[in-house]
């Protein structure tokens, strides 16, 4: 089913620069996303990436400003009933379409035509359910433009402000950082009730485990081999 979706796709995302009058046939100029991402919801984040970068980087970050926004709706109180609807499928054209009129509009001003399309091919394809997982792929390929190193830090709980600048200090001042090459640290907070306390920072694919539910699984293993 990808491999027959995947092409439809792509030849979309042309169709997207013809429609923001770019230059035609875009699949041959050299924009490219920074890296290659997994998935059928990565190929729809490159896809959009590609299609706004090759009109300018204003548009770029403009579709980031929509994604973002788009992001923050969804996990906002409010967003039960856009939840709802992207993770129907079986809507009909008017439900669809107000639905990604109200979708569309959680953000600033109007959005950028490449947020419309991406979504009104999401829509069209059945991938809505998909949206925050393209979300996440295009901040992981802005991330990867800017040059930044991402740490993610998983809590139990959300974090207050003072701890959180705590933690960004302490992180910026560490060998974390200085491995990073001089680029610039982008912290990205995740809660897992499941770690039960402390912390769990995943860089460059190491992770380093400070959370009670660690401590707890050691402590139960230490146990074990006693008896």
């Amino acid at each position: 089913m990808a491999a027959r979706f995947t092409p439809r796709f792509l030849q979309s995302s042309a169709i997207w620069q013809d429609q923001n009058h770019a230059t035609r046939g875009y699949a041959t100029q050299s924009v490219r996303a920074p890296k290659q991402l997994e998935g059928l919801p990565g190929k729809y984040a490159s896809s959009a990436y590609v299609a706004a970068l090759s009109k300018d980087a204003k548009t770029l970050e403009k579709v980031e400003a929509d994604l973002r926004a788009i992001k923050s709706a969804l996990a906002s109180a409010e967003g039960a009933k856009l939840q709802t609807f992207i993770s129907n499928p079986t809507l009909g054209t008017a439900e669809r379409t107000k639905g990604l009129e109200q979708l569309l509009s959680s953000g600033k001003g109007k959005a950028d035509q490449i947020t419309h399309n991406l979504f009104q091919v999401l829509a069209e394809n059945g991938r809505l359910q998909d949206t925050e997982k393209v979300i996440d792929g295009f901040e992981e390929l802005m991330t990867a433009y800017r040059g930044e190193v991402e740490v993610i830090v998983t809590s139990a709980t959300p974090l207050d402000k003072a701890t959180v600048s705590r933690i960004e200090s302490s992180l910026k001042g560490s060998q974390i950082a200085a491995n990073g090459g001089g680029k610039t640290l982008k912290i990205t907070q995740k809660v897992n009730p499941a770690i039960q306390g402390g912390l769990v920072v995943d860089f460059a694919g190491s992770t380093v485990d400070l959370s009670v539910a660690s401590k707890v699984n050691k402590l139960n293993q230490l146990l074990s081999q006693g008896v």
